[in-house]
């Protein structure tokens, strides 16, 4: 992925029927990590708040679904006081994740309503809009329209709930979609990474085949209160505009102003598989419609099952945000968003939430891992050297690190641009292996019981890994912030949020640990955990 001078990351838009749950949460959680990531790259960080000028996350709520008016009416009460009620449950999740995003957008605000009446007008008024007859098929639960032929590969019903489609025939005004396809395919062609990963992308251009259709991007206004809802059409009251459309403009809602203008276009779009049609074809389209510049990448992840099996209300076995905040009270939230973002399906393959798992890895990668491998530092520099790191032998650290580890900092780049999170901190772990192995190979603490004849090796060999250790957590913090920053308090050596990635990531360089260093042992990060253990409750 290109490294653009400024960073703009995006969830989807989150509908308010409903609370959220994991899905929701990962899906943010994985703008987050990118965010973060790119916060660390650019050194660009405000002092103020510890964000990046130079990166924008966003993510926030659709609001305008039918489902909304049916969920109200449901609890008694309006539809904006049910949006108001859930929204905030999604700002609390994302706030409990540690999720730092730049703006919440709902789309009932003022500033995004205005900003999607404006996109339309100019969609008219170069005549891509135009009123029509719709007949067809429509999933309501959804708030979708098939053509006939994704309808028939479907059975007619809903691919995502299994709901029964419905059978429409109404009065619309369309999007000339079709005028798009000849450009939407060239610049498929020219940027094999705008769909990613690759079996998405070839998902998309499978159905290029079938032809692009124009779609509705209005619902008639009727006696029925749902259809009361929504944003109406510039000019006519008796339309409202497709929740669906209203939705997409977010993205450009936000930052179409004087003060974030030059964040467009974004960086990445993270979705969920469901909604890669809008975002892959439609949003482009409309995109090219308006003059505007296309995304980099519309990222589409899979979804989560637990325990082998599919999620649903009618089987209960969501994992909720109560589920999810058990985990994290019992193992820590950073342990919990470690799990989610290296075992998660961001490729495209489904996922397990298993509680198995969850101890395999925790205790792996963390207790035994990272948590181990610093107390074990910690602990003989304590020992050996009352908690001050020795003077050591430059050259012999650098052959070292040249030996072992140099390309765990370039592979952590090189895949974290490229979205590859799992692989990202798989590189940032192996630096830990790569400690673990040191002192399994040389063994100081057998040194150290000779530290007149091996006390300057056995300096090298803890300096060494110190260092090792703090590049490790540097590169593991976009993940767990909040156990990088206790460690990095521990060993006195917070890194200067004003200073690029690389910078803080050179070897044995200037901002690197140096000799009479204090590094206090600290409190365990990780306490190992018992595999024979039930599920938080």
């Amino acid at each position: 992925m290109p490294e653009p001078a400024q960073t703009y990351i995006t969830t989807p838009i989150y509908y308010v029927n409903d609370r959220p749950h994991i899905g929701h949460c990962y899906t943010t959680l994985l703008a987050d990590v990118t965010a973060r990531f790119y916060r660390l790259l650019g050194g660009q960080s405000d002092a103020g708040n510890g964000r990046s000028q130079d990166v924008f996350f966003l993510t926030g709520t659709d609001e305008h679904a039918d489902k909304v008016v049916t969920s109200a009416a449901a609890h008694n009460v309006t539809p904006i006081q049910w949006a108001d009620k859930n929204a905030e449950e999604f700002k609390k999740a994302f706030a409990f994740m540690n999720c730092s995003n730049d703006d919440f957008i709902r789309t009932t605000e003022d500033r995004h309503k205005s900003k999607v009446l404006e996109y339309i007008r100019a969609l008219q008024k170069k005549g891509d809009i135009y009123l029509g007859d719709y007949v067809g098929w429509f999933d309501e639960s959804q708030e979708e329209y098939l053509t006939e032929t994704a309808a028939k590969e479907a059975s007619f019903v809903s691919p995502v709930t299994g709901k029964p489609l419905v059978k429409k025939v109404e009065k619309n005004y369309f999007f000339k979609l079709s005028a798009y396809q000849a450009k939407l395919q060239a610049h498929f062609d020219a940027n094999p990474s705008f769909v990613l990963p690759e079996a998405r992308r070839n998902e998309v251009l499978g159905r290029f085949r079938e032809g692009l259709q124009d779609i509705p991007i209005s619902r008639a206004v009727t006696a029925d209160p749902t259809s009361q809802w929504g944003i109406k059409m510039p000019d006519d009251q008796s339309h409202r505009i497709y929740v669906w459309i209203d939705a997409l403009f977010n993205y450009l809602s936000v930052v179409d102003t004087p003060e974030r203008q030059n964040f467009w276009p974004p960086t990445v779009h993270y979705i969920a598989k469901d909604i890669l049609w809008f975002h892959a074809v439609i949003w482009p389209a409309l995109l090219m419609a308006l003059d505007r510049k296309l995304p980099a990448t519309v990222y589409s992840h899979a979804y989560w099952v637990r325990d082998g099996r599919k999620m649903s209300k009618s089987l209960g076995n969501f994992v909720t945000i109560e589920v999810l905040q058990a985990y994290a009270s019992k193992y820590s939230l950073d342990a919990l968003r470690w799990y989610l973002i290296t075992q998660g399906p961001q490729g495209a393959t489904d996922a397990d939430f298993s509680h198995a798992k969850f101890v395999e890895v925790y205790n792996a990668d963390l207790a035994n891992g990272i948590g181990n491998c610093a107390s074990r530092v910690s602990n003989m520099i304590e020992k050996y050297f009352e908690g001050k790191v020795p003077e050591y032998q430059s050259t012999w650290i650098d052959r070292r690190w040249e030996t072992t580890s140099a390309d765990a900092v370039p592979a952590y780049l090189t895949a974290a641009k490229e979205l590859d999170l799992s692989a990202a901190f798989e590189a940032a772990s192996s630096l830990i292996k790569d400690v673990d192995d040191l002192i399994s190979e040389t063994k100081p603490f057998t040194l150290a019981k000779d530290m007149a004849t091996n006390g300057q090796e056995v300096a090298n060999i803890l300096a060494c890994c110190a260092e090792s250790i703090r590049i490790a957590s540097i590169m593991l913090a976009p993940a767990m912030p909040q156990k990088m920053a206790e460690l990095w308090a521990a060993w006195n050596c917070t890194p200067d949020a004003s200073a690029p990635l690389a910078e803080l990531c050179a070897f044995n360089g200037p901002r690197g640990i140096k000799p009479g260093h204090r590094i206090a042992k600290g409190a365990a990060l990780f306490m190992r955990a018992d595999t024979a253990e039930a599920p938080p409750a």
